[in-house]
This record gives structure tokens, sequence and C-alpha cells, in this order.
């Protein structure tokens, strides 16, 4: 052979039946090769098969394959350009080309363009689109003729593209004279500029890469003003952002520290966390920025979602384990961002669309990765996709499992995660199995044999998917109670039976046994109760039968139905408004009453500690009114925003919880008060002391748990309750603790001040070494506070009885009915039971009535006529009370006694 190098023999093929060589030649002329060929076949002993088909001439070339731009950065675009072979190489007429890249051969589909326009000039080029960092590497072009081939290889470099971040949207008032600072990043090692038009703006640098220009507010002539300014990148040029200033003349609506400020129906544009692509708006309503839109996608996911574009199903299984292997490096970023969940489902829906068969290698890194989307940390961002109504993201996750699940070799074989269990079992005639102790499934006679079923069993599907149903797509009072269990069979039955164990044993109304159909609200789809009912409502289990397989769970009742929601509202608005009127009357008399009530120091503390409790719980009636006018039930307002006001909700939950601590805490004043006159009879207390005590524990007690409390939750959002009432939280952080403990706690401790007392007054009698008039205060004192203690105590009881159970009507009612009425009660039992307070009252009245002196000083029938009225008022008063029985009329006597009898 003319110009003859070398001969080499690459390798053999499986089994040794085939041979590969290379030959090296110095000039590429076809017909010198092939007659070499000729000759080596003829020259083998005829024991060998040469297939002279078989060879191929190929040149390498000696040039890398050309390529533009000569810098290639991420997102941008690249072109590479392969041959033409050099004049010594006679191709002939181009057939065909053959591109790859690393080793694996590329097609003209999706982000690939191959262009083969240019075969008559020995040329070929290969487009790329989106340019993502995995796109680096070597590529190899192989021009393919009928005489020889041309094969040419390159590699390519890619570089990361400048990420800018800045604001793209900012609103500020306008101040004359004030600046709005501006701030522009980028990854190092790329630098950056302000722009006002084609002026440079003065700018300092952090050391974290970032730009500083404050904009200097000028002037405040007209209503608004809106300046455009660039953030661009010096090296290389093309890459730059504009920041819309709008600089508005008017009060502040809206401001917190990531969307800044705002009037009412401006737009904000807050930046993407480091890592990540997009952006986030906001729009000014009502005095909170909402959020409207939410595309920050880490950088990570969103390539792999460009990669998926070129999917085949022979790269499916390498692209699922790097997609699993991101996804759990980067879970605790991923679960907090809704547009990375939303873009990881899309890519979940391109791989169930390119796959024909899923094998079990595959559906392990699938479940992995959903795995990561269904955590408990990943519902608040469920709850955001699922309030779009324009997008069915929670509906698509569920429709790929479902095709995945069906898509599986038919063997018998489990995956299991931790919170998803996948299970393939074959079976003749009937099936039968528990799974995870949480769901059985039943499938009596098919009168078919070799069937496969195929399980999967999601733990926290209901953080994913909404529990709206077909009979209401607003409904916000449901639950899914039960496990997700998708079921798949090879087959038909129309007769299959689903037992489900509750997640939350306390809910027992209204449950619904029901599957995902895809269909319904517009696609968006819900829950459906057709061909499934329900068999029994067991405590903590629900059984259910239906006609057809698919994915299945049970809908149950979180709270009661509206028209009794209605009556409690009914029974709590008329009930504060009896116990604020009642506690108004309350204040009153004791104004009345005070200088004569409050002779001795026992008196004195008795009086301080019942003004205190009225006080305080007059107070919380104003914030729960004011409470309840800022906030929105979801059951009164469906398909209305019922979140929370934050600011309001704060200040007005911060004082109900202050001020019904107060309550309590000086019903602990009271007991302690007993306890002291009562066990400690020979001990005497200043009033100033008793006094400085009392409000330190009556308030300030009070006000270092409320502190604390909102302290230690309102930073991560979990001071108030995120819906339908400005509340403590119980769900997220449990600060409805910091009520119920110290609440419940005064309680107990008050009732067993009050059995130590009974035990002592048992025991030695309530009048040893004490005055009458200070008998008569420990003795209202005692009643008092085993009446109010038990009652208050019952009151909250039943409140936590609401969280125990909420459902429960019974206790909705009888909470609704003591809680608005307690102001009520202190009026009658703190103080209209109160004898002397009583005698005070009449004494007051009879003293104002008119012509009261005239009947004193004459007699006859009009006198009888007066004293026989007044006799008549105050046996009406006493009846049915304690009677007591004064001493004297006389000013300066004010002992009394209680007799105890019930007249």
């Amino acid at each position: 052979m003319p110009g003859f190098i070398s001969a080499t023999l690459t390798s053999f093929s499986r089994g040794s039946v085939i041979a590969n060589f290379d030959v090296r030649t110095t000039a590429a002329d076809p017909t010198a090769i092939n007659k070499a060929n000729a000759g080596l076949a003829t020259s083998l002993p005829a024991l060998y098969q040469v297939d002279i088909s078989s060879f191929n001439i190929i040149y390498s070339s000696s040039t890398v394959l050309r390529y533009k731009p000569t810098t290639i950065y991420t997102d941008g675009t690249m072109t590479l350009e392969c041959g033409p072979p050099p004049d010594t190489v006679k191709m002939g007429t181009i057939k065909s080309v053959e591109w790859k890249r690393k080793g694996r051969v590329l097609t003209s589909t999706g982000r690939f363009t191959i262009n083969t326009d240019d075969f008559a000039s020995k040329k070929t080029t290969l487009g790329i689109k989106n340019v993502i960092a995995d796109d680096k590497g070597e590529y190899e072009c192989t021009l393919k003729s009928d005489e020889i081939y041309f094969y040419q290889r390159g590699q390519i470099d890619i570089k990361d593209a400048p990420i800018i971040q800045t604001k793209t949207e900012i609103n500020t008032h306008c101040s004359a004279g004030n600046s709005q600072p501006l701030e522009c990043c980028v990854q190092t090692p790329y630098k950056l500029m302000w722009k006002e038009g084609d002026v440079e703006l003065p700018t300092n640098e952090t050391p974290d890469n970032c730009i500083k220009y404050n904009y200097q507010i000028q002037n405040c002539d007209v209503s608004s003003k809106v300046v455009t300014l660039t953030c661009q990148v010096k090296d290389p040029t093309g890459y730059e952002k504009t920041t819309k200033l709008t600089i508005f003349v008017g009060d502040i609506i809206c401001y917190d520290q990531e969307y800044g400020s705002g009037q009412e129906k401006d737009t904000s544009v807050a930046l993407c966390k480091k890592g990540e692509d997009g952006r986030k708006t906001a729009i000014c309503k009502s005095g909170h920025w909402i959020p409207q839109t939410d595309t920050c996608v880490l950088t990570a996911i969103n390539e792999l979602l460009i990669s998926s574009q070129d999917l085949k199903e022979a790269t499916v299984e390498e692209f699922l384990t790097k997609l699993n292997n991101t996804a759990v490096d980067l879970k605790e970023k991923i679960v907090s961002s809704s547009a990375t969940i939303s873009t990881i489902v899309d890519i979940l829906r391109i791989v169930a669309s390119v796959s024909k068969n899923i094998s079990q290698s595959e559906i392990k890194n699938i479940l992995e990765t959903v795995n990561v989307l269904v955590s408990d940390e990943a519902k608040e961002s469920w709850v955001f996709l699922n309030a779009d109504q324009n997008k069915n993201t929670s509906s698509s996750l569920l429709g790929s499992m479902e095709f995945f699940a069906g898509s599986l070799p038919t063997t018998s074989f489990n995956v299991t995660t931790n919170l998803i269990q996948l299970n393939q079992d074959t079976f003749d005639n009937s099936f039968s199995t528990n799974l995870s102790s949480s769901v059985l499934i039943e499938i009596p006679e098919t009168n078919s044999n070799h069937l496969t079923i195929t399980t999967l069993t999601f733990r926290t599907l209901r953080n994913v998917l909404p529990a709206r149903n077909g009979s209401n797509q607003s409904a916000n009072d449901n639950t899914i109670n039960g496990v997700v269990v998708m079921v798949k069979l090879n087959g038909t039955t129309k007769n299959v039976s689903l037992s489900f164990d509750k997640l939350n044993k306390s809910l027992t109304f209204n449950p619904q046994c029901v599957f995902w159909n895809f269909s319904l609200f517009n696609s968006l789809g819900g829950w459906d109760d057709t061909g499934c009912k329900l068999k029994s409502n067991e405590k903590g289990k629900v059984t259910c039968h239906c006609n057809h397989l698919t994915s299945f769970s049970i809908l149950m009742s979180t709270s009661i139905p509206k028209e009794i929601q209605d009556a409690l509202d009914i029974i709590t608005y008329v009930g504060v408004g009896i116990s604020m009127g009642s506690l108004v009357i309350c204040l009153i008399i004791e104004a009345c009453v005070w200088k004569a009530m409050t002779r001795n120091n026992t008196s004195y503390m008795r009086h301080v500690s019942i003004v205190n409790i009225a006080v305080s719980l007059l107070i919380a009636d104003i914030w729960f009114i004011i409470g309840a006018s800022i906030s929105k039930n979801t059951l009164e307002n469906p398909g209305e925003d019922t979140t929370t006001p934050i600011p309001a909700c704060t200040a007005a939950t911060f004082f109900i919880h202050f001020f019904y601590l107060a309550l309590f805490f000086w019903m602990l004043i009271s007991g302690l008060l007993l306890f002291y006159r009562t066990i400690l009879v020979f001990s005497h207390m200043s009033k100033s002391t008793m006094l400085a005590i009392g409000f330190s524990v009556g308030y300030g007690a009070p006000l270092i748990i409320a502190v604390v409390t909102v302290a230690a939750t309102a930073p991560s959002g979990g001071y108030i309750k995120e819906n339908q009432a400005c509340w403590l939280n119980w769900d997220k952080t449990m600060a409805l603790l910091a009520f119920v403990i110290p609440a419940l706690t005064i309680v107990v401790i008050n009732f067993l001040i009050l059995i130590v007392v009974l035990y002592k007054m048992l025991r030695r009698g309530v009048g040893d070494a004490t005055q009458p008039d200070e008998r008569n205060a420990v003795v209202v004192i005692a009643r008092c506070l085993a009446i109010l203690t038990p009652f208050f105590g019952l009151t909250w009881g039943l409140g936590v009885g609401t969280m125990v159970d909420p459902t429960n009507k019974g206790i909705h009612v009888v909470f609704a009915l003591f809680n608005s009425l307690q102001g009520f009660f202190v009026l009658v039992f703190g103080t209209l039971l109160d004898g002397k307070i009583r005698s005070a009252i009449v004494g007051t009245f009879s003293s104002i009535l008119p012509g009261s002196d005239r009947t004193r000083s004459t007699s006859g029938g009009a006198a009888t006529s007066s004293t026989s009225a007044l006799n008549f008022i105050r046996r009406r008063i006493r009846r049915n009370v304690y009677n007591v029985s004064e001493v004297a009329n006389s000013s300066n006597s004010t002992g009394a006694t209680e007799s105890f009898i019930n007249t």
C-alpha cells in the first residue's frame, strides 16, 4: 500500500470472531486502500471468512472541530463546524453525517440542530441552543461517503454565564433629598457597572462582588416618576439587567423587607436566592404584599429540565440517576421552592413521555426523587402551588406516577423509601394484602389467572393533593385522612375493598370514599366518589367498596357544618355582648360601693382582685371583637382570601393572650389571699405590700409570658393562626400552650387552695382569730373561687377539647356558651352574691330615691307604704341567695355574718 506506516490490531469482538484493526498511511487514496483490503482477503487461508463490505476507510483529521463563539457561556447558543477534508482526501459524494457527544449519538431534535445543506462543500454544522454546563466535553463528527469516512473531533469548554442579581422593579416613596439604594451582584470573576442611559454611575464595590449606588431624589413635584437604570457586565458584553425605579408621592400602603414599599395595586419584584434562576413578584393589596408569581428555580434543576428535552429511551436511566442524586443533595433547598418542585414535576412528565418501559433501577430513582417532593417540609410549597388555578402540578405528579406504575416489568418485587412503598405481585383469581399496616386491599374472585397487581402507597401525599372534591372546588373543611394508595392491575375487576386506617382518629364526621379524577375542574383534578361507597366507619378505620381501580383515599370533615358554625357565631357575639355589659355593670357597682367595702386589708384586696379580673376580661373581650372583625373564616367566606392579616392580628392576639392570662393570674391572687388569711391567721401584711405583690403577679407574669411567646414564635411565622381567626398558633409551634398551661395550672392551684382552706375551716371554724369584716371577706372569696375557678377551668378545658375533637358539635356549642358568658358569671358570682354589696346597693338607692327623707319624718300610711316597698325590693334581691343580716344601719357598723341559709 502506498504510504503505509503501520497496522494495529485494536480489539476482538465477543467470542473472538471479528477482529478490529487500524491501518495508518500517509495518503488517503480509496482505490489503493480498497485494493489492499482485497489482497488481505485473498491472502488469508480459506479457513478464514472475510467480509469485504465490513472494511471502512476512515480519515482521522489532525485538526479539531471549529466552534463559535470563541468563548461559550451557558444559556447561550453555540455552533460546531465539521470539515471540509483536505484536498488529499478523495471523498466523493457525502451521503450522511454522524455527530456524537461524549460517545452518544446526537440527532436533530430538541436543542440540537444538524445542518446537512453543506454536503456539497463537504461540511456540516451542529447547532446547540440553551447551552448548559453538561454540554461541555468531547464532540465527534463523521462525514460518510461510499469511498471513505472523514472523522474529526474537538474538546468544548463551557463557562458559567454571568448571573446578574438585582431587583427589576423598585417602588420608593418620594422624599426630596433622600436616596434610594440600588444593589447589583454577580459571581466572580465578572465585574459590573450601573448606567443611566449611556452614563456610567459612580458605585461602591462590596466584598461579595456586588456594586451599590444611591439614587438621589431631587424633587417631588409630580405624582410619580419612573427612572430606568441598567446593571451591565463589563466583560463579556451583552449581559445586563434593567431596573425600573418608580418614585411615588403619597402614603406608603405596603412595606416589608423583601418587596420594599408601595401603594395599592403596585407590583414589586424580589430577588431569588443565590443558586436560583427566575424572580418573585407580589402586588400591594390591603396593606400587604400578596405573592403572585415565583419562578425561582435552582440552577442545577433548571439545567436538568433543559437537558431533559434531549432525552431518549436509551439515556433515561442515566438521566434519572443524575436527577435523583441532585434532588437528594439539594433537598433542603428544593422543599422550600415551589418553582423548583414544579420544575421537577415537569421533568418527570417528560421522562414519562419518552419511556415505554421502566426498569426496577429506574423506578427506584424515581421514587427516591418523589420522596423529596412529598416530604412534610414541602407542605407550604404545595399549598402555594395548589392555590394557582391555572396549573395542575399536583395532579400532573400523580399522573406521571400512575404511568410509571403501569410500565414496570411483570415480575414480583418491592421498592421502599421512608414515605413511599411500591409492591408488585402476581396472583391467581383473588388477592389480599395489608400495605404498611395502613390500608388493607382485597380483591375477590376475578376468574382470571396470572394477574399482576401494582400498588403505590404514599404516606404523605395529603401534603401534595388538595382536598377539593367534585361537589365543591373551594371547600376547605375537608382533609385527606388516610394514605393515598394507587392500584394498577393488568386485568379488570369491578369489586375491590379498601380499609384505611385514619391518620387522625379524632375525626369522625362525614367520611367519603374517593378517587382522584384528573378531569375535574377543567383538568385541575379533584377527588370524586363515583363508583365508591362507604361500607363502615369504625373507630380508627374506614372501609370502602369501589368498582374500579385508580388512586384512592378517604376525605373527612375537619370542622362542624356551616349551619352549626352560624349558630356558634350568634352564641359567641350575643354572649360577648352580654359579657361586656355585665363587666361594665360590675365596675360601676364596685365604684359605687368601693369606700364602704374596702375598710380592711382583706376586703380591699378582694375587691382589687375582682376589679382587675373584670377589667382584664373586658379588655380581652374588646380585643376579641377587634380580632374577629379583621379576620375571615374560611367557612364563612368560601373562595376568598382568608389569610390572616399578620400585623393587625399579631397585635390583637398579643393583647387577647395578655389580658386572658391576667384574668387567671388575678384569680390566683384571690386564691393566695384566701390561703394567706385562712392559714396564716396571725400574720399581717401591709396594704401596700399586698398591692405590690398583686400587680406584679397579676400583670407582670402575664406580660413576661406574652412577650416571650411572641418573641419565640413570631420570627418563624408561628405566633398566630394562618387563617380563620386571630389567635395563638397550634399546628405549627403550639404557641397556644403558652396560654393553656398557665391557665390550667392556676385552676389546679386554686382547687388545692380551696381544699386546704375548707379543711382548716371545718377544723377550727372561719371565725377564729378574725374580725367580722375579714371573716365575711374570706367567706366571699372562698365562695367566689369555688364557683369561678371550676367555671373558668371548665371553659378552657372545653377549649382544649375543641382542638382534640374539632368535629364534636356539642363541645363547640358548650365552649362558645361558657366562653362568651364569662363576664356575666363574674358579675353574678363575684359581685351580686356578696351580701354586703347588695346591702350597700340598696342603701345607696334608698338614700337617693325621691322623697326618702320625707317618709322618714312623717308617720302614717305614706311612710308605711315606702318602707314596705323598700322591704319588698330587699326581699326580691335576697330570694334564692345567701341571707345577710345587718347588725346596724349606721355607717360606722360594717360587720356582717353569713347565715348560709338558702331562703
